[in-house]
Parts: structure tokens; C-alpha cells; sequence
């Protein structure tokens, strides 16, 4: 059954950190995905890049469903709508696209499912909100930094943005952003160190995570 928009952009608004994360390997995605989620994160998206990404995410669904009940794991790098539907059906809380493109937004709303697109442009903001899309990924986030986002909100009051691409796990950085207005920030190997990863040191990134939860809490106080 589709998540509710509403209640998915909540979840996306308190965590204010989302991981974005792929590996080749199910056990290595399995692991980060429950490492992040002892850190108190509840959002996380896996992208759909490489050949195992079908495979992986559903072992991913199976450990969610198994101790995760309050996880939203949705799927990124989706371009075309088959791909919403093969995702859809495997139980992906959301959708995430780098791109704007009418095909994948027509079968979200099909599937019922969250769509948020990737836009560069307010002319590709404004065809994200025609197509209601609640939430919209800034992306490259280091291309077009927070003051693009200060000079937007005003042109789309209605619109929630989520820079992703470049976004550093400092203070200074997602300060930055959330004094922008962004409701969130998405990071993916500046946040998942690949060192640590690759060591398979579960506990040592989970420590590292943890600290960036409690830094961004505070930035909330």
C-alpha cells in the first residue's frame, strides 16, 4: 500500500539528513541501511544504478519490513516510467529522479507514489509543480549552492527543495543549506565513507552518522 505524500514529506523533513547510497554487493547495502538506521536516520535512498540494484533493494525491502517498520526506503535514479513501476512494486516508499521527465511523473501518480525530481532551473521547478511533485532534488547541490535556493523560494512558496551532489557532514555546510530553506539535504559518499564501508567497520560508521544526527538536532534547537 503507497505511503501518504504528506506523511512521507514529514519523515524527509525531521530526519533533514537523507543518505543516498549504492553497492554491488545485497549484505553491504543491508548493513548501511541498518547502520543508518541506528543512527536515527529514517529516510534512505538507494539508487538504482548498477546491475545488482533490483536484487539489493529487495533484500533491503525484506530487512526493512523485518526490523524497519518505520524506514522509508524509496529508489533513486529512476528516468522512465517502467522503472516506477518495478520499483513501485517491490514496496519503494518514494521515487527520486536527476531528471524531469513527463513519462516518470505520469506513472508515479499512477502507482501512487511520491515523485521528486531532480531541477537546475526554475523553468524545471515550475514543470515539477505542475506536476505536483511536493518535494523537488536540487541538483548539482555544489553547482547551484544556497543562494539559489534564497533567490527561488520566493517564484515557489508552495515548493520544498532537498539539494543533493556536494553537501558536506559539517556544521558550516548544512547550516548553510537549512538557512536557505531547504527542508533537508541528501549526501551520498561525503556522508558514507567508503574507507569504513570497505573495512565493513558497521560500528564505526554508525558512530560517525550518529554524530551528524545530533549536529543537525542541534541546528534544529
Amino acid at each position: 500500500m503507497a505511503v501518504a505524500s504528506a506523511e512521507i514529506i514529514t519523515a524527509f523533513e525531521r530526519s533533514k539528513v537523507i543518505p543516498v547510497f549504492y553497492h554491488d554487493d545485497a549484505a553491504v547495502c543491508v548493513e548501511v541501511l541498518q547502520a543508518c538506521y541506528d543512527a536515527g536516520l529514517r529516510v534512505f535512498e538507494f539508487t538504482n544504478r548498477g546491475e545488482g540494484a533490483r536484487r539489493n533493494f529487495a533484500a533491503m525491502q525484506e530487512k526493512k519490513k523485518a526490523a524497519m517498520p518505520d524506514m522509508y526506503l524509496g529508489i533513486g535514479t529512476i528516468k522512465n516510467g517502467e522503472d516506477v513501476k518495478v520499483f513501485a512494486d517491490m514496496g519503494a516508499d518514494f521515487i527520486v529522479s536527476p531528471i524531469i521527465d513527463a513519462g516518470v511523473a505520469d506513472s508515479c501518480r499512477k502507482e501512487n507514489i511520491v515523485w521528486i525530481p531532480g531541477c537546475m532551473t526554475p523553468s524545471e521547478i515550475a514543470v515539477a509543480e505542475k506536476h505536483e511533485a511536493p518535494l523537488t532534488k536540487l541538483f548539482p547541490g555544489n553547482v547551484l549552492g544556497p543562494g539559489f535556493v534564497k533567490a527561488i523560494k520566493p517564484l515557489f512558496p508552495k515548493m520544498k527543495f532537498m539539494p543533493t551532489g556536494g553537501v558536506e557532514p559539517t556544521k558550516e555546510s548544512v547550516k548553510s543549506w537549512l538557512d536557505a530553506g531547504v527542508i533537508c539535504v541528501g549526501m551520498g559518499s561525503n556522508l558514507l565513507n567508503k574507507e569504513l564501508i570497505d573495512k565493513k567497520d558497521w560500528t564505526a560508521l554508525r558512530v560517525q552518522m550518529s554524530g551528524l544526527v545530533e549536529l543537525v538536532k542541534s541546528l534544529s534547537k
